[in-house]
This record gives structure tokens, C-alpha cells and sequence, in this order.
């Protein structure tokens, strides 16, 4: 695998020769293997291997006795090197990055520093809480993602206070809900963050971890139903936020594909991460949507230019890998995008094109599906069944106001509107 990246025989044979010249030799393959492109591969394999010397001095004679030493090659290099790189990234970063990524490639269990594994919150006071939530309850892991979410902020905040879960109070407990309320989040979202303190209270209060059941003092804010419009924006502004894609780039090919997908069909950010190339039927023209939200699948007819778009990324913008997900990330290390990345694809763009819209997002793009939709008479069912929604409750939000009318109100004196 060296020779794939160094020419000179030499170059090869001094770091076939370092100590630690297997594992510099299994990390390049693991480069490889990953997307890295050869620059990547240059930059790093010295900075290991002259890891791989200093540690040695130091007296270390196995791998596993290499993580002590990290820390004391990083500074010696800041040391002799400067604080900064010449791109102005801080020294530290670009030394223990390699460092640490070949320690995780070569060494079972070890977890560079930068990215830590956070253990599941309350593991030691409540434990089996998420087993619970998984086994009795029967939760999907989308579920179990957002009951972790609210209790790790739980858990910060009591250790911020210095209080434990045996301390917990009604005072305390509304502190907290008021904190999180005047965050600026949406009454929705502290809404579901109080229902899974409750969850969780009555789970502890069952085990014995508390002496009370607590979860009734919990008061959520009231979120009324259909007390908001859709965040969805006029057509003009879709082909402005698309005509902002550079599709020169692979990263633009990929990211129009996205937008066109959730534009098109409505689709959920996590249900565009989750495509595989399997869902495509290029014989039949149809698009697959397996395990939405609702529990069910959809089939759509592919529309050419969704057709195009993606034709385009698999064949000009999509990395090379095994991996059957669609949409992979531009740059080492290579893997499929997760929900959140997609959403924040959507976001980039709605901003960099100027379209003001609350929390803008893969959502806002999903609305202004349906709202067209709307605006084109179909029926709330035929709508609902588009866009995988769970109950017709979920899509009488778009039946409620003319958003069009209401535009022209805006614009205008409203007189011909009111006639």
C-alpha cells in the first residue's frame, strides 16, 4: 500500500523499518480505504511516524503503550513548531488528529480525545432506563435518540447545579422546565422534553431510585393545535435557493439532488439519508421510501428531473465505496450523510439565497410540498398519503389559511381579495 503513495524506495523502506512501521503501513491502508486522498496521505504518515520514534525514546516497546505518550509528543511539536500552522489551524489539532486517528485504526478500544462516547445520561442513577424504553415500551431508535437528547441536557443541568437525582424536587424540576422554555425553543420542543422527564420520573420513582413519583409536577407549556402556519416559501424562491447550487463540484451535485428530493416529494431529512441505491427502480421509474415515519412505505414515480440530479451525483460527484446509502460525504473520511447533515444542507442554502423563514431547514422545503399541493386542490388524504403523514390531523395545518390570498392582503390594499 505504500507504493501507492511514495515513489522513492527509500522513503518506503525508513518507514517500513520504524518500529511501528506495520501499524503506519495498516493506518495507510485504512486511509485509503476511506477516501483520503494522497496530499492526506503525505501530511500524515510523517507526523506518525515521527510519533512512533518519540515514543519509542521514551521507552515505549508495544502499541498498547502508545496513548501515554500522546500528549508529550503534541507539545514537544507546538514547541518546536509554533502554536499555528501556516493555514492558521492550531498546531495541537493538526498533530494529534493523525496521532490519535491511526491509535483508533490500530489499537481495539481506544477513542481519540477529540470525540468523545458520551455514556447514556444517568447510566449509574437510573440504569436500564433506555433498555426499558426499548423493551417494555417498545420505542424505535428515533425515539430512543430524542429521549437521550432531553436527558442529556437534564443531566447537565442538575450537574450544573450541583444537584442529584435523589435531590430532585418540584422546584427544582420547574427550574428547569423554565430554563429550557426561555431558551428560545419551540413550545413543541419543550413540550417533548417534559413528556420524557415524565417518562423517565415514573421509571425512577418505580425502581426505587426515588421516593415519590414526581412526573405529575412536571407542567408543560400549552401548544395549541393549528395555532401556527407552515413554514413553507413561494416556488420563487425554491428556483432562487436551487439556482444558488454550483453543480460544478461534487459536493453541488449531491446537495441539488438532495433539495430536489425534498422539494418534490416532501420527503423527511432522515428519510433522504436513509435512500440506499436499491430504492431506486430504474426500470420502472419509481422511487421507494421504505419505514417512514408513519410506520409504512411509499412508492413514487421518479421524476426526471430528481432522475437527472441523481444520475448525475452517482455518476460524476459520488465517492467510490461499497456503502449502498445514497448520499455519502465530499471528503474523507467516507460515509453516508445522517439526517442532520441533510437538514443542514437545506439550511445553507435557504440562508446563502436571503429567504427569511423560521428554523430554516429540510422541514421548510418538506412544507412548501405540501402547501403546493394544497394550492393545487388535491385532498388533504391525497396529500397526507404523498407525504407520509401519520394522521389527516398532521395535514389540516395547510387547509386553514389561502397563503396565497393572504400574500396578495400583504402586498396590496386587500380590497379585490375581501370582495
Amino acid at each position: 500500500m505504500l507504493e501507492r503513495y511514495f515513489v522513492k524506495p527509500a522513503t518506503i523502506d525508513r518507514i517500513r523499518a520504524s518500529w511501528i512501521g506495520p501499524e503506519i503501513e495498516q493506518y495507510v491502508g485504512w486511509l485509503a480505504n476511506h477516501g483520503y486522498g494522497t496530499k492526506s496521505v503525505w501530511r500524515r504518515v510523517p507526523i506518525v511516524a515521527a510519533f512512533g520514534e518519540f515514543a519509542g525514546e521514551r521507552g515505549a516497546r508495544l502499541v498498547a503503550q502508545l496513548p501515554a505518550h500522546v500528549d508529550a509528543f503534541v507539545a514537544e511539536r507546538v514547541r518546536h513548531h509554533g502554536a499555528r500552522t501556516g493555514s492558521d489551524r492550531p498546531m495541537a489539532k493538526e498533530v494529534r488528529g493523525p496521532v490519535e486517528q491511526m491509535l483508533s485504526v490500530v489499537l481495539a478500544g481506544f477513542e481519540p480525545s477529540g470525540r468523545p462516547h458520551h455514556a447514556q445520561p444517568f447510566a449509574d442513577a437510573v440504569p436500564r432506563f433506555f433498555d426499558y424504553l426499548v423493551e417494555e415500551r417498545g420505542l424505535r431508535p428515533a425515539s430512543v435518540v430524542s429521549y437521550r437528547h432531553h436527558l442529556d441536557r437534564f443531566e447537565a443541568y442538575l450537574t450544573r447545579v450541583g444537584a442529584g437525582v435523589h435531590e430532585l424536587s418540584p422546584a427544582l424540576l420547574s427550574a428547569f422546565v423554565t430554563e429550557r422554555a426561555g431558551a428560545g425553543l419551540a413550545k413543541t420542543t419543550v413540550r417533548e422534553g417534559c413528556g420524557v422527564l415524565r417518562v423517565f420520573l415514573r421509571y425512577a420513582h418505580r425502581e426505587g431510585v426515588l421516593g415519590r413519583d414526581l412526573s405529575a409536577t412536571v407542567e408543560w407549556p400549552q401548544a395549541y393545535r393549528l395555532s401556527t402556519i407552515p413554514r413553507s416559501i413561494t416556488w420563487e424562491e425554491v428556483e432562487r435557493v436551487l439556482a444558488g447550487v454550483d453543480r460544478r463540484t461534487a459536493c453541488g451535485k449531491r446537495d441539488y439532488a438532495i433539495l430536489l428530493l425534498l422539494v418534490i416529494y416532501g420527503l423527511r431529512g432522515r428519510e433522504v439519508a436513509a435512500l440506499t441505491l436499491d430504492d431506486i427502480d430504474w426500470r420502472r421509474e419509481r422511487l421507494a421510501v421504505p419505514e417512514r415515519k408513519a410506520g409504512h412505505s411509499t412508492a413514487f414515480p421518479l421524476s426526471p428531473p430528481v432522475g437527472e440530479a441523481v444520475v448525475d451525483y452517482l455518476r460524476n460527484g459520488r465517492p467510490p465505496t461499497s456503502d449502498r446509502r445514497v448520499f455519502m460525504r465530499a471528503v474523507a473520511p467516507v460515509h453516508p450523510l445522517g439526517a442532520a447533515a441533510v437538514s443542514g444542507c437545506a439550511r445553507r442554502y435557504l440562508l446563502a439565497a436571503g429567504v427569511e423563514v423560521p428554523r430554516p431547514g429540510s422541514h421548510t422545503l418538506r412544507h412548501t410540498c405540501v402547501q403546493r399541493l394544497v394550492d393545487a386542490d388535491f385532498s388533504l388524504k391525497e396529500i397526507g398519503d404523498f407525504v407520509g403523514h401519520r394522521s389527516a390531523a398532521s395535514t389540516e395545518i395547510y387547509a386553514k389559511v389561502a397563503v396565497e390570498s393572504l400574500r396578495e392582503v400583504a402586498l396590496g390594499d386587500g380590497e379585490e381579495v375581501l370582495r
